[in-house]
């Protein structure tokens, strides 16, 4: 096992670079950045010992490196168990994410500032972003609490769960549903055979498109709301008063524009179950 503690007062990125495993990272409060990475198999502990781990200095803070070389031999991932590692940190509040793996499953708790993370296959799961969040995977799950700046998802095979997106969100999948909960500023998805919710919008351009899925969009209580939508042979349901045109301002509420296309997936527009609190703690309001 590596192990390191470093002091990083200041801005902070980590960079992580593992092929297999798991990543996970948690802030906690103070200046100390502590890593701990384990080999769990042999191929893993041979390649330990060419592990880069170090402390940078950049403009403003410090860069917490730890690079896992690729495997020199294709034997154990085609025929036996690859090099996997458990990488675990903890750090300051705020720290940027730059994360790269194949397989590894990356969980990172609590607040993050602007976050990158691009895997194969593993499932990815963040809490707080208060930055830009931009991740690329082929086959796993994205799970994001909320994001304060924009969002971008690519995906092929893995679905995207969103709770709450501050800023404008775009995705391209293939096959993964997308759901999220509260949408504070404009979307656009595109996905093929998955299907797209959004449980609440408050206002902004929605822009999908779904060859096979179903698109279903609740729309907060209060915005004013204009639907351009059609599918081909799925059906389209309103519970909305639907205008014939974007407002050209004069009326109150902000307003929502729906757009959306689908080929054989349905069209449902609902108005959102419950209100949402755009600067509370939580959408009720309660901070809580």
């Amino acid at each position: 096992m590596l192990s390191e503690t470093y002091q990083t007062p200041g801005q902070l990125l980590l960079h992580l670079a593992i092929p297999s495993g798991e990543i996970e990272v948690e802030t906690s409060p103070g200046e100390a950045t502590h890593v701990e990475l384990e080999a769990l198999t042999d191929s893993a502990r041979e390649l330990l010992q060419h592990t880069r781990m170090e402390l940078r200095d950049r403009a403003g803070g410090h860069e917490v490196v730890v690079e896992v070389p690729s495997s020199r031999s294709s034997f154990f991932i085609s025929f036996g168990r690859g090099p996997d590692f458990r990488l675990r940190i903890s750090c300051p509040p705020g720290a940027e994410l730059d994360v790269q793996t194949k397989s590894a499953d990356v969980r990172a708790r609590g607040v993050f500032g602007e976050t990158l993370i691009k895997t194969a296959s593993g499932d990815i799961t963040v809490e707080e972003i208060e930055g830009d969040a931009r991740v690329k995977t082929a086959s796993g799950d994205v799970s994001l609490d909320e994001v304060h700046g924009t969002t971008s998802v690519q995906t092929a095979s893995g679905d995207l769960a969103l709770q709450r997106a501050r800023g404008e969100v775009t995705g391209q999948l293939v096959s993964g549903d997308v759901w999220i909960r509260d949408a504070l500023a404009s979307v656009s998805m595109n996905t093929v055979s998955g299907d797209v919710r959004l449980d609440a919008v408050v206002e902004g351009a929605i822009d999908l498109n779904a060859i096979s899925g179903d698109i279903r969009v609740g729309v907060r209580r209060g915005s004013r709301v204009f639907v351009d939508c059609n599918s081909i042979s799925g059906d389209m349901t309103s519970e909305l008063e639907l205008s014939d045109a974007p407002s050209e301002g004069g009326a109150e509420g902000p307003q929502v524009e729906v757009r959306g296309k689908t080929v054989s997936g349905d069209v449902i527009l609902v108005r959102a179950a419950a209100a949402i609190a755009i600067d509370a703690g939580s959408p009720d309001g309660s901070g809580s």
